[in-house]
Formats: structure tokens, C-alpha cells, sequence
């Protein structure tokens, strides 16, 4: 004999009304990201919200993004150009004041970069 709880016999009732069809993801993968922000980066993704980023995180962002930012670059000087404008912009986040939580934001390796650019085969345009 075997026992079914009240939960399981919930679930196994709505699948068979269908009530599970069709729901949105339904056939795609899992995304499963263990960072301790998983939830935050779903939403801000889900919901398009990168363009109403406070500051640091708009910054952080953009550092983390920096190689698709830079994949159009004709030369390197300006792939170097973009970086350290970036970098710029970080140093000037440091030089402000801040209340509550202070939101770090590393720099850009500007030669990494370039180095990923070249490895990417743009350097020849």
C-alpha cells in the first residue's frame, strides 16, 4: 500500500486537469545560477531592468559586459579607448560620496581585454 499526501495528491490532480501545460519555460532548461544574488539577476533579466540600475550596479554591469562592448572596435586603440573611459567612470564612482551600503566595482584589465579582442580575430580590420 501506498500513501499519498494531501500535497502530492494536489499536484497530481492539477496535472491532470492540464493545469501545469503550457506554462512559460515550460521544455527549456533550468536556470540554475548558486551565486547568493541568483534571484536579483533573474528579475533584473526577466524583467529588462539594466537600464534602471542605481549606479554601481549599471557600472558592474558594464565591466561585466565590456567584451561584448568592445567586439565592434575597428582598432585596438579604440578597444583601449572604451576600457579606460569605463575606468574612468569607476574611478569617479570611488571620488563620490556614498550613503548606505558601498557597492564595490573592480576596474576593467585593460590589456586582458585587448588580449580577448585580438584572440577574437578582430585586430586584422
Amino acid at each position: 500500500m501506498q500513501f499519498e499526501s494531501w500535497i502530492d495528491r494536489q499536484i497530481r490532480e492539477a496535472m491532470e486537469r492540464g493545469e501545469f501545460d503550457n506554462l512559460p519555460g515550460a521544455g527549456r532548461p533550468l536556470e540554475l545560477d548558486t551565486s547568493e544574488d541568483w534571484w536579483i539577476k533573474a528579475k533584473i533579466r526577466r524583467e529588462n531592468l539594466d537600464a534602471v540600475l542605481p549606479g554601481p550596479l549599471a557600472l558592474r554591469r558594464e565591466v561585466e559586459g565590456i567584451t561584448d562592448a568592445v567586439a565592434d572596435c575597428r582598432t585596438e586603440a579604440e578597444v583601449r579607448e572604451r576600457c579606460e573611459a569605463l575606468n574612468e567612470r569607476i574611478r569617479d564612482h570611488y571620488l563620490r560620496p556614498e550613503t548606505g551600503r558601498r557597492i564595490i566595482v573592480g576596474k576593467v584589465d585593460v590589456d586582458a581585454v585587448v588580449e580577448g579582442w585580438r584572440a577574437r580575430g578582430n585586430s586584422g580590420r
